[in-house]
């Protein structure tokens, strides 16, 4: 992968279908994983990956009450991942009717409140902070809206 830095990505956000392999793992067990995902790059932000829903383990996600409203995006509904210790909340984001269609019902993974994230083998961190979904990689420069030195932003 070429290097790239978030201060690149334009605004309004590009959505780009992807090809390489990624991957959503917790307690052993595959979650999602796809050949024919989509990323979202924004501005300050890392990209966030989704995943087509038929890709994706829908049988252990439960549907949240939680909603938020993104200006690019549309209105975004979560899902609670059922584990065998209980559920974790508002592991996954979906948009059913998206500014732009390409991600209609495509899901993405908080890499933070799972086991692990890949993205062609490499597993990602997490972007920090509650709100923020995005995917950090090697190859992925900040810094991080919502990380250190962006001033709680």
């Amino acid at each position: 992968m070429k290097n790239e830095s978030v201060w690149d990505y334009p605004r309004p956000p590009r959505i780009e279908r992807v090809d390489w392999r990624l991957k959503v793992e917790h307690a052993g067990r595959v979650l999602a994983e796809t050949t024919r995902g989509v990323r979202v790059l924004e501005t300050a932000h890392p990209p966030c990956f989704y995943f087509p829903p038929d890709d994706v383990g829908l049988d252990r996600l439960v549907p949240s009450r939680t909603r938020t409203f993104c200006e690019w995006k549309g209105q975004a509904r979560y899902w609670h991942l059922e584990t065998e210790e209980g559920l974790i909340e508002d592991v996954a984001w979906s948009y059913s009717d998206p500014v732009d269609p390409m991600i209609r019902d495509f899901l993405s993974f908080y890499a933070g409140r799972v086991d692990a994230c890949y993205v062609a083998g490499e597993q990602v961190q997490a972007q920090a902070g509650d709100f923020y979904g995005g995917w950090i990689l090697s190859w992925v420069s900040g810094p991080f809206k919502g990380g250190p030195g962006t001033r709680g932003w």
